[in-house]
């Protein structure tokens, strides 16, 4: 290798590393982050890989007995009857804060799961623990009074739920497909509008119509400057500012994709009309047809099936947008995902995730069939 080439590769290497070397340190990359706090992440992994999909109707047993708060000594065992079945037996029948207390379950549901609370004289509910019964329908726990304990008169409460019946789709599921149904009319009304006005946009945008004087090449610069810099800015961005334009809903995000599509598709378009055959639209000027007839013509003809193409590929980049659009309040199934990522329920965010997921692939693989259709 000569040595000016060497040279040059030197600098270009040097320059490279430099380069990537800053971009480390600016965004702070730290590989060792992902082993070490790996542990964090992985109960919320564990209930995102469970969507709440299925279910079965849920039978629950109530059964409660009384306590009272007490300055003198504790009170002798008292038992809750409520449903003339189970019983609950508690050790004491009054305290005072911060005693222990068995508590014991009898003739209730068996092998099955239940909570214990303590409801306070304003009845006030708070959870004390959970439990199992045995094969016999019982189960005993020890537990404190606890501070939540209000008033004289107390309340402590199981309730065993068990499911029973068929297998049937969760709310969760059913709101999940509502939601998703709402997204893709959301995305699929938001592209229709931005194609309407995207079409004849893009024939002002297109160098080879409109650069032959002087006003079309005005035209042409300030339809391209307006719509570049429409694309640069984020949808989310948009998304907040017709939420407090229009309200919360599918409305505002109809809106900020719809207004950042026309960006996109007239760029595409118009990037289509300036590939075209220029032949036909001569021949059609030299017999002295007017603009309309000379884009309805020459130029309509040659781009209709790129057009219809590019169409359905911004569906789907609008389907997959419109679930981060839905963060900030902008509908479909974002809004409903990050309403429950707030409340900590990952498994029924998990059950949007997989509903997302499955949505884009289906559409990623129809849309590429259909351009290919197209295109052929």
């Amino acid at each position: 290798m000569p040595t000016y080439a060497r040279t040059k590769f030197i600098f270009i290497a040097l320059a490279v590393l430099a380069v990537y070397s800053y971009g480390w340190k600016v965004t702070e990359i730290n590989l060792g982050e992902l082993f070490r706090d790996f542990h964090l992440v992985k109960p919320l992994a564990k209930e995102l890989a469970h969507p709440d999909l299925f279910t079965r109707k849920k039978q629950s047993q109530t059964t409660e007995a009384e306590f009272f708060l007490t300055t003198g000594s504790p009170g002798n065992k008292t038992a809750g009857n409520s449903d003339k079945k189970s019983e609950l037996v508690l050790s004491q029948s009054s305290g005072q804060i911060g005693d222990r207390l068995t508590i014991a379950g009898l003739r209730l549901k068996q092998n099955s799961k239940g909570t214990l609370f303590w409801v306070n004289e304003i009845e006030q509910e708070f959870p004390l623990g959970n439990f199992t019964t045995d094969a016999t329908g019982n189960f005993q726990k020890d537990v404190t009074v606890p501070p939540s304990a209000r008033g004289n008169r107390q309340t402590v409460k199981a309730v065993v739920t068990w499911p029973e019946g068929p297998l049937q789709a969760s709310e969760t599921l059913l709101l999940t497909i509502d939601k998703m149904v709402e997204t893709l009319f959301l995305a699929l009304m938001a592209t229709t509008f931005a194609i309407l006005i995207a079409i004849p946009l893009s024939l002002l945008a297109s160098r080879n119509l409109m650069t032959g004087n002087f006003l079309g090449t005005l035209i042409y610069y300030s339809v391209r400057t307006t719509l570049n810099l429409l694309r640069s800015i984020e949808p989310l961005v948009m998304a907040i500012l017709f939420v407090i334009w229009v309200g919360i809903g599918p409305f505002a995000g109809v809106l900020a994709l719809g207004v950042h599509s026309i960006g996109a598709l007239v760029k595409l378009f118009s990037e289509q009309i300036e590939s075209i055959d220029t032949g036909p639209v001569e021949a059609i000027t030299a017999v002295g047809a007017n603009p309309i007839q000379v884009v309805v013509f020459g130029v309509l003809p040659q781009v209709i099936l790129p057009f219809l193409a590019l169409s359905f590929y911004r569906w789907d980049i609008n389907v997959r947008m419109s679930t981060i659009i839905g963060f900030v309040g902008g509908g479909g199934i974002g809004f409903l995902l990050q309403q429950w990522i707030n409340l900590l329920q990952y498994n029924e965010a998990g059950t949007a995730l997989l509903a997302i997921a499955i949505v884009v692939i289906t559409l990623d693989t129809l849309s590429a069939k259909i351009r290919a259709h197209i295109s052929a």
